[in-house]
């Protein structure tokens, strides 16, 4: 088995060196029949996580998605949120996202004052996870409601300082991010270089339209690799990336 994000003690490096595969639903963009729809394929390729969330829900059926996902499978539903507006206590676990590739301190520690007090009362796991947005070829929405200036695409040592600094801050889980709709996805040698200068998880997200691109995230250093915006319109992708997630698994087990 893949290790685990929801671990109950600090979650170290993926010394095993086996991948997982989440899928992002954003509750903007599924109706129930859609959703349905990617929770059973989720099922049938045996998905390790799904998150839900987005940079900008403005719909009010995040609960009544999260209720939907958790009656009909048992994979772990792990919340990525944009604001405190967000929290849900159905849910299993929340990345609690410090955007530390910028420098708005409303996503470095503001919206986390608030969110405290509520994630103390919940019973959801938090995972206290170092965001960092890269350059993807155009303004994402992520970027946009920020109001940060992503990582340079060519900058890898930029990359792996910030998330060397992240690490050393507390935080348990770095996740790389192109954005959703991203023009292309973060390099290799980015993810190779942050890979090396942390020892804790890896989660790589944003432009991972085909399995080519997975396939080298994976290669070079990512522990858990995200697809969201692209299912919507090819559903059929979740069983092609767990595919290649599970015969990469197979290979190291041998």
């Amino acid at each position: 088995m893949p290790f685990s994000l929801l671990d109950q003690k600090h979650t170290p490096k993926n010394t095993t060196g086996r991948k997982a595969f989440a899928v992002l639903l954003d509750p903007d963009n599924l109706d129930e029949k859609g959703c349905l729809d990617l929770i059973q394929r989720c099922n049938t390729h045996a998905v390790d996580y799904i998150l839900v969330g987005g940079s900008l829900v403005t719909q009010t059926n995040q609960t009544a998605l999260i209720r939907l996902i958790k009656k009909n499978t048992a994979i772990p539903v792990i919340l990525f949120p944009s604001s405190t507006l967000h929290i849900d206590v159905q849910a299993d676990g929340i990345l609690f996202l410090s955007l530390i590739s910028g420098r708005n301190p409303e996503f470095l520690i503001g919206q986390h004052v608030i969110a405290a007090p509520l994630l103390k009362a919940s019973k959801l796991k938090v995972i206290p996870t170092g965001y960092m947005l890269v350059d993807s070829g155009r303004q994402t929405t992520a970027s946009y409601m920020s109001g940060t200036t992503p990582l340079p695409y060519d900058k890898p040592a930029i990359a792996a300082s910030t998330a060397l600094a992240g690490e050393l801050l507390g935080l348990q889980v770095i996740y790389l991010d192109a954005g959703s709709g991203a023009q292309y996805p973060i390099t290799p040698e980015m993810i190779a270089a942050v890979r090396q200068s942390i020892n804790i998880p890896l989660i790589v997200g944003g432009g991972i339209n085909n399995v080519q691109k997975a396939a080298a995230a994976l290669a070079a250093g990512a522990d858990i690799i995200v697809v969201g915006n692209h299912i919507e319109n090819d559903p059929i992708f979740i069983g092609k990336i767990a595919q290649l997630v599970r015969e990469y698994n197979n290979e190291i087990a041998l």
